[in-house]
């Protein structure tokens, strides 16, 4: 031990502590035994991260009821980084949504970020990369089994992040939450009750153009129990998007968002006074 340490007790209720604190020119720090240190570095490769302070990932990792137990409560817990990560979520998500759908207005978008940081997204995103195997737990948690609880794993995550956008900053934080929140993405666009494009590409189109749009079944593929339909939707004659769906609603909606992505990148236009049905 180095002159002006002073370590204490390297076990306790859990035998062999995997952390512990010391004093360092009177100021108290983390040190991670050598086992706790290696399993930190096994999720991070696991993960594709890497962490300069390995003691930030540790404490994203560490439940408040390990902390009770240990030290009188000294040890910081994740709670203030699930804070921190709860903000770089919402705006990691928020960036992308709105970078990503321009089609979208605020109300959609509200929508599908509610669901992408729910707690049951961050639980499955936990499950995933296996991050209760790794939490430290006191042990009445660790008897209720704490390690699959849904609103603890999701609080790790939004911990996780947070140690993350501290270590390595916002760039590699949204890159490996994106990973994981894309194809949650992808599969809320396929909720109509969520994401109604026809019913905004109408109300678009009557506004700007007083224009109704038309949908046409313009063929199907597969077989009859895979069948896949093919529509396009049309303005005044002019095709504004083509869809393709295992339904013929799903395909329209397919078709309404390629037609409010092309109008409002301003790929086609209409003259506001044209009036009369479509042809």
């Amino acid at each position: 031990m180095r002159k002006g340490e002073n370590t204490p007790s390297r076990t306790g209720k859990y035998g062999r502590l995997p952390v512990r604190l010391v004093k360092v020119r009177g100021k108290v720090v983390v040190r991670l035994s050598k086992e706790r240190k290696q399993a930190l570095t096994t999720l991070a490769s696991n993960l594709g991260l890497s962490f300069k302070k390995w003691d930030l990932l540790n404490t994203a990792l560490t439940h408040p009821s390990f902390c009770a137990e240990y030290n009188g409560g000294d040890l910081p817990s994740n709670q203030r980084l699930e804070f921190l990560g709860d903000a770089v979520l919402g705006l990691v998500v928020s960036q992308y949504l709105y970078e990503t759908y321009p089609e979208m207005d605020e109300g959609q978008l509200t929508r599908i970020k509610a669901v992408c940081v729910s707690e049951p997204v961050l639980y499955s995103i936990a499950r995933k990369i296996g991050l209760g195997n790794y939490l430290l737990l006191g042990r009445g948690e660790e008897r209720a089994g704490g390690r699959d609880r849904p609103s603890l794993l999701a609080d790790a995550v939004e911990a996780l992040v947070g140690a993350l956008f501290l270590d390595r900053g916002l760039k590699p934080t949204a890159d490996f939450l994106l990973k994981y929140i894309k194809n949650r993405v992808r599969l809320i666009e396929r909720d109509r009750l969520i994401l109604d494009f026809k019913s905004r590409l109408q109300e678009f189109t009557q506004r700007r153009f007083h224009l109704v749009p038309t949908y046409h079944l313009i063929g199907t593929k597969g077989p009859e129990h895979r069948k896949t339909f093919v529509t396009e939707v049309r303005l005044q004659g002019t095709v504004l998007g083509r869809g393709k769906g295992h339904s013929k609603k799903e395909a329209e909606q397919v078709a309404a968002r390629a037609a409010l992505k092309k109008l409002l990148s301003g790929q086609v236009s209409f003259p506001t006074d044209r009036t009369g049905p479509e042809a």
